[in-house]
C-alpha cells in the first residue's frame, strides 16, 4: 500500500470507473476489472472492486421506490446469483488464474457485443421464474470466477422490459449481493489480505469524485454517443485480455 506507483495505479483506475458510472450509471465494477486484471492480476483485481462497488451501488439499489416490489418479483434471481457465488469463489481459489483471466475476457467481449448491437432481448412472463434461475445460477458462478457480475445477470434484467428507473434499481440490488457475497466468499477463501481491504476501501475516494464529474459530464455529453464509444472501448480491453490469455 505504501508503493506510490500501485497507489497512482488505482487511484486512476477508480476516477475513471468511476466517471463511466456517473455519467451513464453503470459499468464500474467492468472497467476496474478489466484495467487491473489486465495490470495486477484477476485475484487482486476482485478484491480491489469490492469496497467501491459495494457502496456505491448500495445507494443505487435502495433508492427508487421499488425495493419490495422488485424483490418479490425477481427473488429466485437474486437469491441464486448470490448463493452460486462462493462455489464460483472456490473455482477462483484452486483454477489456473490465465483461464479464468481468459473467462473475464470473453464476458466482457460479450457483454459489450450485447450492448453494441442493435437486438434486445425479450422473455415471456411464463418463462420469467425458470429462465431467472438459471441465469441467477450462472450469473454467481461468472462472480465468484471473475468478479464480473454482468452476464447473463443484466442480459435477463433488460429481457423483462423493465421500466429504466426500475432496471437500474434492479442492477443495483443484484451488484450490491452479488458484491457482498463475493467478499465473504474471497474471505472465507483466505483471497482477501488487510492491505487489499484497506486499499480497496482508499479506492472509495476516487471512485466517488469521479462519480461525481461523470454526473457533471453527463449534461454536456451525449449518453448515446458515450456509451457507444465506451462499449466500444470494453470490446478491446475484453479482447486484449482474451488474447493475452491465450498467448500465455
Amino acid at each position: 500500500m505504501s508503493d506510490p506507483v500501485l497507489l497512482m495505479l488505482v487511484a486512476a483506475t477508480f476516477l475513471v470507473a468511476g466517471s463511466v458510472k456517473g455519467v451513464i450509471g453503470m459499468g464500474m465494477p467492468t472497467v476496474s476489472l478489466a484495467l487491473l486484471t489486465a495490470t495486477l492480476g484477476l485475484q487482486p483485481a476482485m478484491a480491489l472492486l469490492l469496497v467501491p462497488t459495494l457502496v456505491t451501488n448500495v445507494w443505487q439499489a435502495l433508492v427508487g421506490g421499488r425495493f419490495a416490489a422488485i424483490a418479490r418479483r425477481l427473488w429466485p434471481f437474486l437469491l441464486a446469483s448470490v448463493v452460486a457465488v462462493w462455489p464460483g469463489v472456490m473455482v477462483l481459489a484452486r483454477a489456473d488464474p490465465r483461464w479464468l483471466s481468459l473467462l473475464l475476457g470473453l464476458l466482457i467481449v460479450g457483454y459489450a457485443l450485447m450492448n453494441l448491437g442493435a437486438a434486445r432481448l425479450s422473455l415471456p412472463v411464463r418463462h420469467e421464474r425458470r429462465a431467472g434461475l438459471v441465469s441467477g445460477l450462472v450469473n454467481g458462478l461468472f462472480t465468484g470466477m471473475t468478479g464480473s457480475s454482468v452476464f447473463p445477470g443484466v442480459a435477463y434484467l433488460q429481457a423483462l422490459g423493465l421500466p429504466r428507473d426500475t432496471l437500474i434499481q434492479a442492477m443495483g440490488m443484484l451488484f450490491t449481493g452479488s458484491t457482498l457475497a463475493l467478499g465473504l466468499a474471497m474471505g472465507g477463501q483466505h483471497l482477501l489480505s488487510g492491505q487489499l481491504l484497506g486499499l480497496s476501501t482508499l479506492a472509495l475516494v476516487p471512485a466517488l469524485v469521479g462519480m461525481q464529474l461523470g454526473q457533471r459530464l453527463r449534461h454536456r455529453l451525449s449518453e448515446v454517443v458515450f456509451r457507444r464509444v465506451f462499449f466500444a472501448g470494453l470490446l478491446a480491453m475484453g479482447g486484449y485480455l482474451t488474447m493475452r490469455s491465450l498467448a500465455g
